[in-house]
């Protein structure tokens, strides 16, 4: 058999579901056409197999490329203003019903051209790519009409063609209600009516929605989620971060691919994502920049074995982080997530939360070969650092 490239003398987290913990062996793998065509001990490698380059590891690790599954990374201006408003005692909320927070990123991003979202959002791109991302979500949600909702998902497409990574979109019109709409009924009738148009358009992957006090009702979320089906696109939802409006049970009544934040969820939201097969996306950044109390019921979640992914949340106002590393630090010591559960919470989890795990999320035969390689001793290493990036390369499709 025949390889473009091997790489050897390697130390693997497969994350393979068929084996225990990261699915850790010693060995090679062996990429054909961008698909990992072997992975396994390397006196297990085909008799006569030869490759046109073979990469020794010295015992580095190799990790499935990581996945960032919830970002909101196109977007116009900043908010550090907001941050220190919120130093000084206003809350989310109040800062939102005071004309701030997502309405004031509206008019920002309405204001820029394409090519200039693409040019702010490519430097926080770039600094996830240089941690080993090779997949990444981009929500819209910064427009709230539709063209400025069409050019969010242009740039996020458009980002996908300035760099070797691969974008998974997300519509996410039901994100606030915009500043000259009055009435959030006509507003999401009109959202409904978005959707259609984008999918024929070929510019998003699933649709998203807010459902808040401060956002949409559950009544009004179901109406965007009922357009979405019928347009066959899968959908996902920013469900139970600062309330408990049932989200998480809204969402697994749609069999949504994910639902994410779920600080107030209940065990009854919980046991629904479970049977629904949705999976439970965290999101410490934000948790952390708004100084939140209650935690993720993770013990719960954990309880009804629930998928758990770990998202930057990258977006303007709540967490402007750019680094999965952190992320899954601040996923172990906020949440107590364990090693193994932060390093699958951005593989194995992150890819499900997309539905997209037949194709990357880990090491197996087949898969898109999506590799992060680091210069570490142990896969906990990746946890326990704090600024400080480890990688050694990133390899997407093959390259």
């Amino acid at each position: 058999m025949r390889f473009d490239t091997i790489w050897r003398d390697a130390r693997i987290a497969t994350l393979s579901p068929h084996r225990q913990g990261l699915g850790e062996i010693t060995g090679a793998v062996a990429e054909k056409d961008g698909r990992i065509a072997f992975v396994g001990a390397e006196a297990e490698l085909p008799v006569g197999w030869e490759a046109a380059d073979t990469i020794k590891l010295d015992g580095r690790w190799i990790t499935p490329g990581l996945i960032d599954c919830h970002t909101h990374i196109v977007y116009g201006g900043d908010r550090a203003h907001e941050f220190g408003l919120r130093l000084k005692g206003a809350s989310y909320e109040e800062i939102a019903r005071a004309g701030g927070g997502i309405v004031s990123t509206v008019k920002a991003t309405r204001a820029a051209s394409e090519t200039e979202l693409v040019a702010q959002a490519l430097p926080r791109l770039d600094a996830l790519l240089r941690e080993g991302v090779t997949t990444i979500e981009i929500k819209s949600g910064y427009g709230l009409d539709l063209v400025s909702e069409t050019k969010m998902l242009r740039t996020a497409r458009h980002l996908g063609r300035e760099r070797k990574v691969s974008v998974v979109t997300s519509f996410l019109g039901a994100h606030a209600l915009p500043p000259e709409a009055h009435d959030k009924d006509s507003f999401i009738a009109k959202v409904c009516a978005m959707i259609p148009q984008l999918k024929q358009a070929g510019l998003v992957d699933a649709v998203d929605g807010f459902c808040e006090g401060i956002a949409f009702s559950p009544e009004q979320i179901a109406l965007v989620f009922d357009a979405a089906k019928a347009s066959g696109l899968p959908v996902k939802l920013h469900a139970d971060q600062l309330s408990n409006l049932h989200g998480a049970a809204l969402a697994a009544r749609y069999d949504a691919l994910s639902a994410d934040h779920l600080e107030y969820t209940d065990e009854t939201g919980v046991a629904a994502m479970a049977q629904a097969g949705t999976v439970a996306v965290l999101l410490p950044g934000a948790f952390y920049m708004l100084r939140e109390k209650q935690l993720p019921p993770v013990d719960v979640i954990r309880r009804h074995r629930v998928p758990i992914a770990i998202a930057t949340d990258c977006n303007p106002g709540t967490s402007p982080m750019t680094s999965l590393l952190l992320t899954m630090n601040m996923a172990a010591t906020l949440f107590r997530l364990t090693v193994d559960e932060c390093i699958a919470g951005v593989t194995r989890e992150a890819a499900r939360a997309l539905g997209k795990l037949s194709d990357i999320g880990t090491i197996e035969t087949g898969k898109s070969c999506d590799l992060a390689i680091w210069d570490i001793e142990r896969p906990a290493e990746l946890v326990y650092r704090l600024g400080f990036n480890p990688l050694h390369k990133r390899v997407w499709q093959g390259r």
